[in-house]
């Protein structure tokens, strides 16, 4: 399977000019061979609201009037899409991705950990479990940016034996280790494939630093974004291989494997309530 992650501008309240990039980027990545395509976090409409009031007219439900639109060329390329987005619901708008395929949303996700920045100062905090999607060419788990600093989100989904990993993502000026550094490090420690797509540009102050990139089972990196310039990243994978966890260094000498020398029971302080209040929320 092939694999490719969108590093783009978006424009702050431009949903009509931003879905029409991304149909014109999913037919260039199609036509490139890519049976995925991943754009960044709030690709839709942009990420820094200055209130919830700015941001509701942005929000939609799921599915809806751009995911209807993304499912039509899916199903004219017989392609799939991982998209961010506002969704509108009864309780609030949430920090969402999609996954669509030919046939339409396959599954949808709900930001569970939110950073004080951007949309997700007013945003209402994901009330679902990490889930893994059944996609015919591989497991999928979905997270979204700053979930990749918590490596419980990953390794909930891994134990739910996801096979890839999507991030879109907003990184900021600030986020360069993590980039860096942490994408590679999810990849490794659950021995699966991890994709994370940043965009680029500027947005009401804060600038979106680049650094996109696809990882393998082993944390190595598969394809790196080379700056913070528009850009399209390819990877190809075999899902297989995240499904073998038993890595054999030297056989009967240096054996690993992350899931079964887990020792759950001292974990235990991991899942206790902390009764910490993040920044400025209620």
């Amino acid at each position: 399977m092939i694999i490719a992650g969108v590093q783009m501008d978006i424009a702050l309240m431009e949903k009509a000019e931003n879905l029409r990039r991304m149909i014109e980027k999913i037919r260039e990545t199609s036509s490139e061979g890519a049976e995925l395509t991943v754009f960044p976090e709030c690709a839709l409409t942009g990420y820094c609201f200055a209130s919830l009031e700015e941001a509701l007219p942005y929000a939609e439900t799921i599915p809806g009037p751009s995911t209807d639109a993304l499912q039509s060329v899916c199903q004219e390329l017989n392609h799939s899409v991982v998209a961010g987005m506002l969704e509108q619901a009864d309780d609030g708008v949430y920090n969402a991705a999609v996954l669509i395929t030919p046939e339409g949303v396959l599954g949808a996700y709900r930001k569970i950990h939110l950073p004080y920045l951007g949309v997700d100062r007013f945003a209402t905090p994901g009330d679902q479990k990490f889930e893994v999607y059944e996609h015919p060419s591989a497991r999928i788990g979905l997270n979204i940016c700053y979930d990749s600093a918590f490596p419980e989100s990953s390794r909930a989904m891994t134990l739910q034996q996801a096979d890839l990993i999507i991030l879109p993502t907003n990184w900021p000026t600030g986020a360069d280790c993590v980039a860096e550094h942490a994408i590679n490090t999810r990849a490794m420690e659950n021995g699966i494939f991890y994709c994370a797509i940043n965009r680029v540009g500027g947005e009401r102050g804060f600038q979106f630093i680049g650094k996109s990139r696809i990882c393998g089972p082993a944390g190595e990196t598969l394809a790196t974004s080379t700056g913070r310039d528009e850009e399209i990243l390819y990877a190809t994978f075999d899902p297989q291989r995240a499904r073998i966890k038993r890595v054999d260094r030297v056989p009967d000498k240096h054996v690993i494997d992350r899931l079964a020398d887990r020792r759950p029971e001292m974990y235990g302080l991991i899942v206790e309530p902390h009764g910490l209040k993040p920044p400025h929320r209620d």
